[in-house]
């Protein structure tokens, strides 16, 4: 049964996830200051495609959050020859999944990006297409990566998975630099950069699992074979969590199809502020990660004053981590729109809604999302899929249009918009623990 950790032990398990998280952004933005010196067009087509690719990936990552989940509750229940099961057929499942949908990718390319982004600039349109045929390549591997790496967090082993993920960004940053400024290859040179990295880390992450002598362990990946009661509780929990990202990610894109009667430069400084605010949660999405892990043994181990006691505590942490990381984002943007040799124009507003953004975030983020991870821990993830489903449609995706398209605010309208839904998912959040409701489903008995 957990114990409640000691301050050295929490933060063993909190510091590596908040590490790999901020590295990964970090990297990300690395990206998007490269690939501008490519200019306007090549920046625009990163951000649109980027926008599906994410879309993609969450739903691989929603079912290795579910594979997680179950994982750590057999792992606090004291089976960990069942919390090896679950990551055995998770891993199986997460490649078909992405197998599939690297070849849907491929076969309807053109018609996605049409339906997606509508009438964009022939320059934008043509760099898409490279950027996604070579990107979608990535799929399988970037999806059997987050279920491995998934595994090592049940287990509270989130250490390797922040090594494997540096390596893998460097491998990322070096071949962008290498690919983009030595080369001039613009796009594609990002892409195989991506690529290249992705390979990189999936490959390392199962031989490591597969040696490691920790709980969760696979001693044979070609022996594997479908164990359909444990991919359906994998479902469970990972199906309504990929339906509540994917409605996200679909919600975004909505956005982004609104952002494309904008002008260039209007759309290449909302995919700055994208990319910084992406950045500046990081650390807190990090701390989730571990609510996960640490709320999830304690619901197996039957402790659910303890579970209580995490998200409390976790939560906390996580509003000062967004608040250092804010204030560190304002002082961060107007060098990055400087070196990154941003138009003026672009640069200016880039440099504006990033500081108004992060002014309202640390109050507004935290109990849209962090509660969240501790609720899904504990089995409630339909009320999280509802939740996030209804205030993504009715405030994000509705005001943004309204304000874009019927007054006028260009890319300002997107975060008057965004800072609507984080409040009011808070408020929801905030209602559904204090209930206690959440403690009611039972997922490993």
């Amino acid at each position: 049964m957990p114990n409640n950790k000691t301050a050295g032990q929490l933060w063993a398990l909190l510091v590596p996830l908040m590490v790999e998280q901020l590295l990964n952004s970090l990297m990300g933005a690395v990206d998007t200051v490269m690939v501008t010196t490519a200019g306007s067009a090549a920046i625009s087509a990163v951000s649109l495609v980027d926008s599906i690719n994410i879309l993609v990936i969450n739903i691989f990552s929603a079912m290795a959050t579910g594979g997680a989940i179950i994982a750590s509750q057999f792992i606090g229940n004291g089976d960990s020859k069942k919390a090896s099961e679950a990551g055995k057929q998770l891993i199986l499942a997460v490649f078909v999944i992405s197998l599939l949908g690297m070849i849907f990718a491929f076969l309807f390319r053109d018609s996605i990006l049409s339906l997606v982004f509508g009438k964009v600039d022939a320059a934008v349109m043509e760099n898409s297409r490279i950027y996604f045929f070579i990107t979608a390549m990535s799929y399988p591997f970037i999806a059997v990566y987050n279920s491995a790496a998934a595994m090592f967090r049940a287990d509270k082993n989130s250490r390797l998975p922040m090594t494997v993920s540096t390596v893998s960004n460097i491998i990322n940053v070096g071949g962008n630099a290498i690919l983009i400024f030595a080369f001039g290859m613009g796009v594609r040179g990002a892409a195989i950069s991506t690529l290249a990295s992705r390979v990189f880390c999936a490959f390392v992450i199962l031989i490591f699992l597969n040696r490691t002598k920790q709980k969760i362990r696979i001693d044979s990946y070609l022996s594997i074979k479908p164990n359909f009661q444990m991919i359906f509780r994998i479902l469970r929990v990972g199906v309504p969590t990929g339906i509540e990202n994917g409605m996200f990610q679909f919600g975004k894109l909505a956005i982004q199809s609104t952002l494309s009667i904008l002008s260039t430069a209007q759309i290449a400084a909302n995919a700055m502020v994208s990319t910084l605010e992406s950045l500046s949660c990081q650390a807190a999405i990090g701390i989730g990660l571990g609510m996960m892990t640490l709320v999830g043994q304690c619901i197996g181990a039957g402790d659910e004053n303890l579970a209580i006691e995490y998200i409390k505590k976790l939560t906390k942490f996580g509003f000062f981590a967004l608040l250092v990381s804010s204030a560190a984002v304002i002082a961060l943007v107007f060098p990055m729109t400087y070196f990154s040799r941003m138009e003026k124009e672009a640069a200016v507003l880039a440099v504006n809604l990033t500081i108004l953004v992060h002014i309202v975030k640390p109050f507004a983020w935290c109990g849209s999302f962090l509660p969240a991870y501790g609720l899904r821990a504990a089995g409630d993830v339909r009320f999280s899929m509802i939740v996030s489903m209804v205030t993504m449609w009715t405030c994000r995706v509705a005001i943004a249009m309204v304000l874009i398209r019927g007054f006028g605010f260009g890319p300002g309208g997107v975060w008057i918009a965004m800072a609507s839904d984080w409040t009011i998912r808070s408020v929801c959040f905030f209602i559904r623990f204090r209930s206690r409701k959440w403690l009611s489903h039972k997922i490993i008995s």
